[in-house]
């Protein structure tokens, strides 16, 4: 195997591990695993209860599991097309299989070095601290067994990611009368709580600045030469806790709401904010939203995310292939669309916390310093 072989691209890593939330795969899995996503955060049974019954809609299974099944099959076929040899394995934060007995299994067949992709896009204390934390934690259980693990930066900015989306909105805009043009594109994401927000924008571009550049940056691919004339804006879902507490706003079905009091009468409902079609997206978009839509009068579409798109699954591999050269020494500039540069491999002191300032003492990989 010669330095630069198709087989060496992937040194010094011999796994790679594709990092999810979870989520129940029937009726009876549903309570445990809502309290393992709320432990420590004091939420009553009853409101878990509630939430729980999202589910009943799906009989009790969320579609992630299966997503994050098919994503790393995806993984496995562009790695092997371009003669790339690692191994991809998946682990969750929160149900089977659980990060750390997958990282255990890959230590048992000769893993010594991880690098692991979140699958979260975007930079904040949710989608990008909290998987630090929880792989530190994963390695202090495995003690002196634990792999070398690295993590790939927050990929909101790769032009695979984008371009997936952009193509996703295209073709959901085709179902529309008269398609894109006077049209509205409502991009959604994930609420977090405006302190979160403050606190991702302290060493970078915050989480909301984040999806209005890539916002910004579909737009722009969607107009192209000839443009369609069409409005967009940014939306949120999905917010919990306690309802004093100031989450990012505008909820999407509130947006609806001012849309159709401007006029709008037709609008995609582009969830750029998750990467698959998991519970966020299948009840609060396709159900509540769509439904919300309907009786506003507005024709409405919802766009794919992006899923196992080949421009998002190339551009996951290409930044593998990018971050492992960078381990070995060898120049490899990021590649990004839009306004930001790329997001460093090692987070800053102090980036991604829940609070700004507040410091838990909680361990972190992917910058130690913290």
């Amino acid at each position: 195997m010669t330095e630069n072989s198709p087989a060496a691209l992937a040194a010094p890593y011999d796994a790679l591990l594709l990092c999810s939330f979870g989520g129940p795969n029937g009726p009876d899995d549903v309570l445990p695993f809502l309290r393992n996503v709320t432990v420590g955060k004091n939420i009553p049974e009853d409101r878990l209860v509630e939430v729980g019954e999202h589910y009943g809609h799906f009989e009790g299974k969320s579609p992630i599991n299966e997503q994050n099944l098919d994503l790393l099959r995806a993984l496995q076929v562009e790695l092997e097309r371009r003669g790339i040899e690692l191994p991809v394995v998946w682990g969750n934060r929160n149900w089977h299989p659980y990060t750390v007995d997958t990282l255990r299994d890959a230590v048992a067949f000769g893993a010594k070095r991880v690098l692991t992709i979140v699958t979260s896009a975007y930079a904040s204390y949710s989608g990008s601290r909290q998987y630090r934390e929880h792989l530190a934690a994963a390695v202090a259980d495995l003690g002196d067994a634990a792999p070398e693990i690295d993590i790939v930066r927050p990929f909101f900015n790769d032009p695979g990611f984008v371009a997936a989306n952009a193509d996703a909105i295209a073709e959901a805009a085709v179902k529309l009368d008269g398609g894109l043009a006077g049209a509205h594109v409502v991009y959604v994401t994930h609420s977090i709580p405006d302190t979160m927000q403050d606190a991702s924008a302290e060493t970078g571009p915050g989480y909301r600045e984040q999806h209005e550049d890539v916002l910004a940056t579909i737009n722009a691919l969607l107009a192209g030469d000839v443009a369609p004339a069409f409005e967009s804006s940014l939306a949120y879902c999905s917010r919990s806790g306690d309802p004093r507490t100031p989450w990012l706003e505008p909820d999407v079905n509130d947006h609806l709401e001012e849309l159709a009091k401007q006029g709008v009468r037709k609008v995609v409902i582009a969830p750029i904010g998750f990467i698959s079609d998991h519970m966020e997206v299948a009840f609060d978009l396709d159900t509540e939203a769509m439904e919300t839509a309907g009786e506003l009068g507005i024709q409405a579409v919802r766009a794919d995310t992006v899923g196992v798109r080949d421009k998002f699954v190339s551009g996951l591999v290409d930044l593998v292939v990018e971050r492992a050269a960078r381990e070995r020494g060898e120049d490899a500039t990021p590649v990004t669309v839009g306004e930001y540069p790329a997001l460093p491999d090692v987070a800053p002191p102090g980036s991604c916390r829940m609070r700004h300032g507040e410091v838990t003492g909680i361990p972190v990989l992917a910058g130690a310093e913290d």
